[in-house]
């Protein structure tokens, strides 16, 4: 006697039919993602597009690749591109490490209370808005009467009535560091859920090896941690053409536009300050091929070098 496999189709159907309240739990976000974020996708063809809002997608006229003609032969476009690389790849070196870091060293705090607090106190800035961080920046750092500024002075790290705000040369060093402390308690939650997830018994082994703390934490909280490490690098690498258009607008004023000028501010101000939809609409649209482009890379390198990879 043969046995018979269940159809695809029917196993398929089955499997829905046993888990048909979970996928009713999951209706609300498909139709959030659905709305938000896939019938806007047709706004694309703006791009293509001398698009005005009275005429509409339907009848504003077809000029092709016009716009991205235009793009590349601008040389303020350019320049953003290079800024937008250049605050991005700093961002990635200096801001991917730290919350890996924070988390290894919270892993290792014998203190519980004083963990918590720590873990407090660096989660805290993720929840502050970027007019608020920023404003604090202009006050810390006033020439007359920032309290930072004032204690530069004094180590003689900096000239007096230095405007550092203003500086294009520490516009870089302090878009980074923002960054980093805004954001790396937040950021170091997932790997500190990754860490609660080994297996005590892998350290009760290395104890037992004679294994001292910075052994175990090499040889079995990295090696853990690496499936997650990669991903979100992958994720991070994917996100270089990217910028934080909140931070990098507010950090901007008429003497570090030059430095702040990034390829969201660009489109932004191409797009809805100056009014031309379409050529903003383009920007976007190659900020999104490149980010593809480079997600996939990474990706690629990953699996070949790692054997990890997002998909």
């Amino acid at each position: 006697m043969h046995s018979r496999q269940a159809a695809p189709g029917r196993s398929f159907a089955k499997r829905f039919w046993l888990q048909r309240y979970l996928m009713l739990l999951t209706l609300p976000a498909v139709a959030w993602m659905i709305v938000f974020n896939y019938i806007p996708m047709y706004g694309i063809v703006i791009a293509f597009q001398e698009y005005t809002p009275f005429q509409g997608f339907l009848h504003s006229p077809w000029i092709g690749i016009a716009n991205f003609r235009e793009l590349f032969n601008d040389p303020t476009f350019i320049q953003s591109l290079s800024n937008t690389f250049k605050i991005s790849i700093a961002k990635l070196v200096f801001g991917f490490p730290a919350p890996i870091l924070l988390a290894l060293l919270l892993n290792e705090l014998v203190y519980k209370r004083f963990k918590r607090i720590v873990q407090s106190l660096t989660y805290l800035p993720h929840f502050v808005s970027w007019v608020l961080v920023v404003g604090f920046m202009y006050t810390l750092l006033d020439p007359d009467t920032g309290v930072i500024t004032r204690m530069l002075e004094t180590l003689g790290l900096i000239g007096p009535d230095t405007m550092l705000m203003g500086d294009e040369k520490a516009f870089l060093p302090l878009v980074v560091f923002t960054e980093v402390w805004k954001n790396i308690g937040w950021n170091s939650i997932i790997y500190l859920a990754a860490i609660a997830g080994i297996d005590p018994q892998l350290y009760e082994a290395g104890v037992m090896d004679g294994a001292n703390r910075f052994q175990r934490i090499w040889h079995i909280t990295l090696p853990a941690l690496k499936p997650t490490i990669v991903i979100l690098l992958i994720l991070s690498i994917g996100g270089l053409i990217n910028s934080n258009f909140d931070q990098m607008y507010l950090m901007q004023n008429s003497m570090t536009q030059d430095a702040a000028n990034v390829l969201s501010v660009y489109s932004y101000e191409m797009g809805l300050v100056l009014g031309r939809f379409s050529y903003g609409t383009a920007v976007g649209v190659f900020q999104s091929v490149v980010a593809f482009i480079l997600m996939y890379a990474a990706n690629y390198g990953s699996r070949k070098l790692t054997k990890e990879s997002l998909f």
